[in-house]
């Protein structure tokens, strides 16, 4: 039986963000909207303040520090605003007004952090691939020694790059992690503040995960908003408000569903073997091709076009009919975005990459 007389018992969800999650994350989160551990009360409406809830967050906590296998002097926290909102908050907590910080600009996200930075003190931006409409990841690059910290984002949702080696410097390491958090093994303790959307990898929207160092916190001469302190976040055990409770607690399930498969490095595997997968046959169909130089290929967004662009209305219409959903590319590249995040199934890539075949077949 092919795929189109295939019926078609689920969505097969490859959107961007907010993203697929674990099945069993679902049915957890859902039961919880109705009784929470048996409490009688809805996760929606349990306070924060309670013991509870605080189990919560110290296992969220935890299971991010045992995850990344982090050292003591990393500090895990939950906070509202998104990835956007450490744009600011990062160098508003670490850069100077007279001082430089180095900024890579590999994409749209990375280009408005850099824009951000800017308010707060001097930004050197010590490479680029905009000319190139980020088809690339820049290598050949220099860190000034005297730069407060070099920012990167690890992978490009938007164009389909990812830094697959993590630049060394001597300098601190800052890295929006957003599209590929938990995704690879990584020295995580190497970065001295990691900030992420939780909505692709590791829950639903509503919450930023951020790792920092506590040791680089305290040395602007700047007055710091309390809201945008790190240090009192800490202090506070990312409770200085009231925290966005249900996304916390769907990262929580997602954090023990990856534990509980195996861990990051479980789940390399299996995302460089979706990667390997669906790039192999962009590779070898002769409608379709890459639009990302294959060194710096992504393994969380593969971005790809079809040779005969008159095509492309047409197989986005006939993945939708078989289920496929949220392969649109983005405005800025076209064509299409795979989202290949932790919790999609290789049989979502193995039946999406039998339509391309079955495309190919009819239209070839």
């Amino acid at each position: 039986m092919n795929a189109t007389d295939q019926l078609v018992k689920q969505v097969h969800n490859f959107n961007a963000g907010p993203s697929i999650l674990p099945k069993e994350v679902f049915e957890q989160a859902a039961q919880a909207v109705l009784n929470f551990n048996n409490t009688g009360l809805s996760i929606l409406e349990l306070g924060h303040r309670t013991s509870t809830f605080q189990a919560v967050m110290d296992e969220a906590q935890s299971l991010v520090k045992e995850l990344m296998q982090l050292d003591a002097d990393h500090e895990v926290l939950f906070l509202h605003g998104g990835a956007s909102t450490q744009f600011m908050q990062v160098p508003m907590n670490l850069l100077n007004e007279k001082d430089t910080a180095a900024y890579t600009d590999t994409g749209v996200w990375a280009n408005k952090a850099i824009k951000e930075a800017k308010l707060f003190g001097k930004i050197e931006v010590v490479c680029s691939s905009k000319e190139s409409n980020y088809t690339f990841i820049p290598k050949d690059f220099a860190v000034p020694n005297d730069a407060t910290y070099l920012h990167i984002t690890t992978n490009n949702t938007i164009y389909g790059t990812q830094w697959q080696n993590i630049p060394k410097t001597s300098v601190p390491l800052v890295a929006d992690m957003s599209s590929d958090i938990l995704s690879r093994v990584l020295d995580f303790n190497a970065f001295d503040i990691i900030y992420a959307g939780a909505q692709k990898n590791m829950g639903c929207a509503g919450v930023n995960l951020v790792v920092v160092n506590k040791n680089k916190l305290g040395k602007v001469n700047r007055a710091i908003p309390t809201m945008m302190d790190y240090r009192v976040h800490i202090k506070e055990g990312s409770m200085f408000n009231t925290p966005a409770v249900f996304a916390i607690y769907v990262s929580m399930l997602t954090l023990r569903w990856l534990k509980k498969i195996g861990g990051v490095a479980a789940i390399e595997k299996i995302n460089n073997a979706k990667a390997a997968l669906l790039y192999n046959e962009i590779d070898v169909n002769p409608l379709f091709k890459g639009t990302t130089a294959k060194e710096d290929r992504s393994k969380m967004n593969v971005c790809f076009v079809m040779q005969d662009a008159t095509l492309e209305e047409k197989f986005l219409a006939y993945a939708k009919e078989n289920g496929i959903i949220g392969i649109k590319g983005h405005r800025s590249v076209g064509g299409f975005r795979a989202s290949l995040y932790n919790a999609l199934p290789l049989e979502s890539v193995e039946f999406l990459v039998s339509l391309m075949k079955e495309f190919a077949l009819k239209h070839g």
